[in-house]
């Protein structure tokens, strides 16, 4: 009988025979549990499609439940819609554990509301990971949840360092640098470059202005970098700002919108200037700002992988119960995907 596609290749990363494989699969004679394990957690670990028949297989019941607990914001926006999505389906194809999925929208960047809702989970959940911002209200509620053995990842932004279990996002001062080399060989002449960001809790906007003010200090001295623009990451407040800022600056090269609020920026621009007049670099691929590289209105978009973004944090979820731990991870940073518009 041929071999299934695919045993050879686990057979090697397990280190065992191709014989010992199909005995694992077609169930031809007993292989030990220890055996069933080891090539469990090889085939888990390299996403070979085994996995769920070796976790349907195993001699002490069922695999288990694992509660996952998910909190969000900005619930209208593309984004997180699309994470939210993501997520549910990073879930759904867990091999060896039976997940469920507690996923939630914080209404607010609140500390107290966040807090709030993260020690809500603690009944529902046996592993939490969350967007939030930096802030003491809510490093206390993670390290609440810590020791009654719930971990707390962070997603995307960074939060209760030294206490929460890890982070799994982007290199945040690195999006900033590249952000700013983009501008860099985008802005026609020296003048004045915006920088909005979501909040001033936000530890993710933190680095990526520090990389995004270091790079052009050091590369384009002639660019002047205005002070920091809070915009909630809302579109109205994006827009009104963005106009402001080109009535008044009529040497306005760039703008780097750090957080939400993009589409502010994008009408501001139809409205006031022509395409490429002012180089625009905005974060994660949506309607919107695909759009507005097809249509030269943005420059660059850096974005998010987000189905690796969900299958990392749930692997060391799934760790984190398994062996009952609440720290190790450090941080995760994932690949910035960088759009243009002759990438679309």
């Amino acid at each position: 009988m041929a071999k299934r596609p695919g045993m050879a290749a686990l057979a090697a990363a397990a280190g065992v025979s191709v014989a010992t494989i199909d005995r694992l699969l077609n169930g031809r004679e007993q292989v030990s549990e220890t055996t069933r394990r080891a090539v469990l957690d090889v085939a888990l670990r390299i996403g070979h499609p085994a996995a769920a028949r070796l976790a349907d297989s195993r001699n002490d019941g069922p695999a288990p439940v694992i509660r996952f607990g998910v909190l969000l914001h900005k619930q209208g926006q593309e984004f997180y819609q699309n994470m939210a999505r993501e997520m549910r389906h990073a879930v759904a194809q867990l091999h060896g554990v039976q997940g469920r999925l507690e996923l939630e929208f914080a209404a607010s960047q609140s500390p107290s509301e966040v807090a709030a809702m993260l020690r809500g989970m603690a009944g529902r959940c046996d592993v939490i990971a969350a967007t939030a911002v930096n802030h003491p209200e809510i490093s206390a509620a993670v390290d609440e949840l810590r020791k009654n053995g719930i971990a707390v990842f962070s997603l995307l932004s960074d939060f209760a360092q030294g206490i929460r279990a890890g982070y799994v996002g982007l290199n945040n001062l690195k999006v900033g640098r590249t952000a700013a080399w983009m501008i860099s060989l985008s802005a026609k002449g020296s003048g004045k470059v915006a920088l909005f960001v979501g909040g001033s809790r936000w530890h993710g906007h933190d680095l990526r202005e520090t990389g995004f003010r270091a790079y052009l200090r050091e590369e384009r001295p002639d660019l002047e970098v205005l002070e920091s623009i809070v915009n909630l990451e809302t579109r109205q407040l994006t827009y009104e700002t963005t106009l402001g800022l080109l009535n008044r600056h009529s040497d306005l090269r760039g703008i780097f919108v750090a957080g939400g609020g993009m589409e502010g920026a994008i009408a501001a621009l139809q409205h006031a200037r022509k395409p490429a007049e002012v180089a625009l670099v905005v974060n994660e691929l949506t309607a919107e700002s695909r759009a507005g590289l097809a249509q030269g209105w943005v420059t660059l978009v850096d974005a998010t992988p987000l189905p690796d973004l969900c299958r990392e944090v749930l692997a060391l979820m799934v760790r984190s119960v398994r062996e009952k731990g609440i720290g190790g991870a450090g941080q995760v940073f994932l690949p910035i995907q960088l759009h243009v518009g002759e990438s679309l």
